[in-house]
């Protein structure tokens, strides 16, 4: 741990922190109640978590940070800033180049933050002793609401935190301690009457501010679904592939924000505005190496290809019915589904009815009958005589 003008610890773990390429560290204790919890069993008990069955069975340990570890004192909550150097909403302009999510484009943010947490949580114990646990967001730790009690920012309406200093382009990490350290304090800021990250939702995701039903973001749906898409949702995707920053992107706190995105999370050229067509021919060796470090691994590609199959569908582009025909072959049922989709829409009546009576009889899959079904014109009534 990097030496500092004061021997305060929250002096000398601040000047680690950001010796180690965090761009933010503050502190709060434990002591105080825990209304997020509340929050979340609404959350739960109204089904918003939709898939991600690891939420309410986790529910009790995210009750209280304590509840994860009953010996913490203390929080230690630290930011990357993960900005682009860029509008992320340029892409949408063009819809036979993938959208890919801003935090998405370079290495996973959870290898790079944990390795950063790990260092600096073994200068702390050589310095000051104690016990602790470091934590990124895979844990069932809620840390946007310890990351605004440690006044790193607020939670903005879109649910996220928006911070002063990072707009909303803030990775979190946290370390709980045993060692008593002193609180930093809240930041009172808030969001006051904006709310352009309620009205630009393309799926019109939020009931209220301060709440998100999952089921209908395109960050859950592209990420978390495993199966289809609803069809209600598949034309508001455009050609968003992994996730959806439209909400965070219009966050009028990002004018504010410091410029500099981390180098180690720096997007990549090969996905800042990737080629639908390449994509759509991505096996799964090719889809590993495209995406060597990267969080859009973990979600496989055929979740993937699917995503690119409904982004095809939107294009409006009728050079792509080649790719998503060839795609009526894939050994998936969830690709194979997508790219009936993609060929009703860019197909005409006629060449799309014909398609379907050839291709119908041999598919085996009743999900993917299904969507032949419902894509194809209902039959015509026949006459009389």
């Amino acid at each position: 741990m990097t030496t500092s003008t004061s021997d305060a610890p929250e002096d000398l773990i601040r000047a680690g922190a950001l010796a180690l390429g965090f761009d933010v560290c503050r502190f709060t204790d434990l002591d105080q109640a825990w209304p997020a919890a509340a929050r979340l069993d609404a959350y739960v008990d109204a089904g918003r978590h939709g898939e991600m069955g690891w939420i309410a069975e986790t529910l009790e340990r995210r009750r209280h940070p304590r509840a994860m570890w009953s010996a913490a004192r203390s929080a230690i909550v630290l930011g990357v800033n993960y900005g682009p150097d860029r509008d992320p909403l340029a892409i949408l302009g063009h819809p036979t180049r993938g959208a890919i999510s801003v935090y998405a484009q370079g290495d996973d943010y959870h290898d790079v933050i944990k390795a950063r947490l790990k260092a600096l949580a073994r200068g702390l114990v050589a310095r000051f002793g104690g016990e602790l646990k470091v934590f990124v967001d895979t844990a069932p730790l809620l840390e946007k609401p310890l990351a605004e009690r440690a006044g790193l920012g607020w939670q903005g309406k879109h649910t996220n935190l928006v911070s002063r200093e990072f707009g909303s382009w803030l990775f979190l990490g946290s370390i709980l301690t045993t060692l008593d350290l002193t609180p930093d304090p809240a930041d009172p800021t808030g969001c006051g009457t904006c709310h352009a990250c309620l009205d630009i939702c393309p799926t019109k995701a939020f009931p209220a501010p301060y709440q998100l039903d999952a089921r209908r973001c395109i960050s859950y749906l592209t990420i978390e679904r495993k199966g289809p898409i609803p069809p209600e949702f598949r034309a508001a995707l455009g050609n968003r592939i992994y996730g959806c920053d439209d909400c965070l992107a219009v966050c009028p706190w990002n004018k504010f924000a410091q410029a500099g995105r981390d180098q180690k999370l720096a997007a990549r050229d090969a996905l800042t505005a990737p080629s639908l067509a390449d994509l759509a021919r991505l096996d799964d060796a090719a889809f590993r190496a495209l995406f060597t470090r990267s969080p859009v691994k973990r979600i496989g590609r055929d979740r993937f290809v699917r995503n690119v199959l409904y982004a095809i569908g939107n294009a409006g582009d009728p050079a792509l019915a080649a790719e998503a025909r060839r795609l009526l072959d894939d050994p998936a049922p969830v690709v194979r589904g997508a790219a009936v989709w993609a060929l009703s829409r860019l197909l005409g009546g006629a060449a799309f009815e014909t398609l379907a009576a050839s291709r119908m009889k041999d598919e085996g899959d009743a999900a993917v009958l299904a969507e032949w079904t419902a894509s194809s014109p209902p039959a015509k009534p026949r006459g009389r005589g």
